[in-house]
């Protein structure tokens, strides 16, 4: 307590329109888990070959195109960023049920869609963690990215079966309207969080050159601490996704589980990520910010092999529930201290970049490596592919920084891009990483699929890294994205 206020109600009215924003986009999310491949399936009649170019081709292109939107972003206000993606997320989405109603919705449409909903995501992390570090104090930033994963795995537990109710009640594009007005709503959120924003000071540079596309990556990769993480995000990442893929393709084809027992096996373990993101603090002020980061960050790597020995019936149905609950537990302490750890080491005039570039390559490592083990499954099998991916994934702690971080070099830096925090909304105002690289991308940053970045408003990813104030980006892509991220 301090100042006689409770802990709770610390970071004031505004971060509590944040956080309400927040909610409904990632709860919208969740509900269209999987919306989009299953409108393809059900309505336009697509085979595997199309579904999966929905998924990987829409990310990867949604990347490219957000490639540029970084750099733009950083000389912009954020707040104004975050409502115009927010609606420009609710209109695209929208011309799918419109199109459906009148008989025309193709799948080169829902493909358009996913891209501009995938660099939209993009863009609207970048823009959230920039506005974050300028709203929350240093001491708060845990806290509320710690909030907004709470959030996020709390939408993955309940998102999916209320939007399968609402499908089935009332159509396969139900969802997607829902999807649609939450991120209305987010945007009337954002925007009732009020408060004055200068607009960031413009470089001497009148154009923006080629070579401004690529300082976010400069700036990963020349931070000590910022560049191992950066790789062990993508290939965490990629890999969980990957594996994903295939444990679908394994439970649902050669193992005969159902469509409700595979989507209870993943939903369950759910409520590992909230107790683990409740947990995060606690444990930070006890063991220190480092020491957590690496244990959560190399506990999590242990799960997925075990992934290779699922078998039939119920004893196999329990062992996906327990190796899932013991992943998205470490997930869910990881994602918000490394969303937390990556603002605290960047300089506020580079967050917009850093963040568009750490999402832009974890989602072209997702499409990636998920293309190419589903070559390897069809050669090999899923199952030793899963396995391969999980004995990779074993090597993925070498990618975590080695020592605590030092002050940061910028620490004396206050580029004049953004502005300095109001003594006055310092305590006040706080929005979320997460989120989830929602993390999480889109995130997506992924988005939901189970495991995905908790993608704010693409679909979840909940293994993936947690990204700002985004959807919660999941491993498993109802993306983008965001849904709670394992990263």
């Amino acid at each position: 307590m301090r100042n006689g206020h409770r802990p709770g109600h610390r970071l004031g009215r505004r971060f509590g329109w944040l956080w309400a924003a927040y909610g409904t986009s990632a709860l919208g999310t969740w509900l269209a888990f999987g919306a989009f491949p299953l409108i393809a399936v059900q309505v336009l009649h697509s085979g595997p070959a199309e579904v999966a170019a929905l998924s990987a081709v829409g990310a990867a292109v949604g990347a490219a195109v957000a490639v540029p939107l970084g750099p733009w972003v950083e000389f912009r206000r954020k707040r104004p960023v975050l409502i115009g993606t927010d609606l420009v997320r609710c209109a695209a989405l929208l011309t799918i049920p419109a199109a459906y109603a009148l008989g025309v919705l193709s799948f080169v449409q829902l493909l358009l869609v996913s891209v501009v909903v995938a660099a939209a995501d993009i863009t609207f992390r970048a823009a959230s963690g920039a506005y974050l570090k300028t709203l929350v104090p240093a001491g708060h930033l845990l806290v509320a990215n710690a909030r907004f994963e709470s959030t996020a795995w709390t939408s993955a537990i309940i998102g999916p079966p209320l939007g399968g109710a609402l499908i089935g009640l009332l159509g396969p594009v139900a969802t997607v309207v829902a999807d649609a007005v939450s991120y209305l709503l987010s945007a009337l959120g954002i925007r009732a969080t009020g408060g004055g924003e200068r607009r960031p000071e413009r470089r001497q540079a009148a154009r923006m050159r080629i070579g401004d596309l690529l300082d976010g990556w400069r700036y990963i990769l020349a931070d000590a601490t910022l560049r191992p993480l950066f790789f062990n995000a993508a290939v965490f990442n990629g890999l969980v996704m990957a594996a994903d893929a295939l444990l679908a393709v394994l439970m649902l084809g050669r193992l005969g589980f159902a469509p409700w027992q595979y989507g209870l096996a993943f939903a369950a373990p759910s409520i590992g990520g909230l107790l683990g993101s409740r947990l995060a603090r606690p444990l930070v002020t006890r063991f220190g910010q480092h020491r957590v980061l690496v244990a959560s960050g190399a506990l999590r790597a242990l799960w997925l092999v075990g992934l290779a020995f699922v078998g039939p019936g119920t004893g196999g149905m329990l062992l996906v529930m327990g190796l899932e609950l013991g992943l998205v537990f470490c997930c869910g302490v990881f994602n918000p201290v490394c969303a937390t750890y990556r603002l605290e080491r960047t300089a506020p005039g580079r967050i917009a970049r850093m963040l568009s570039a750490w999402t832009v390559t974890t989602k072209a490592s997702i499409a990636l490596l998920t293309a190419v083990w589903g070559v390897l499954g069809g050669l090999l099998g899923p199952r030793t592919a899963i396995g391969l991916a999980g004995v990779l994934l074993l090597a993925t702690p070498l990618l975590l920084p080695r020592r605590a971080a030092t002050t940061p070099e910028h620490a004396a830096e206050l580029p004049a891009e953004l502005p300095a925090e109001h003594p006055a909304d310092s305590t006040a105002d706080s929005t979320a990483d997460s989120t989830a690289d929602s993390t999480a991308d889109s995130t997506a940053e992924p988005p939901p699929e189970p495991h995905t970045e908790p993608e704010p408003h693409t679909e979840p990813e909940p293994h993936a890294e947690p990204e700002p104030h985004a959807e919660p980006e999941r491993e498993r892509e109802p993306e983008p994205g965001p849904a709670p991220s394992r990263a």
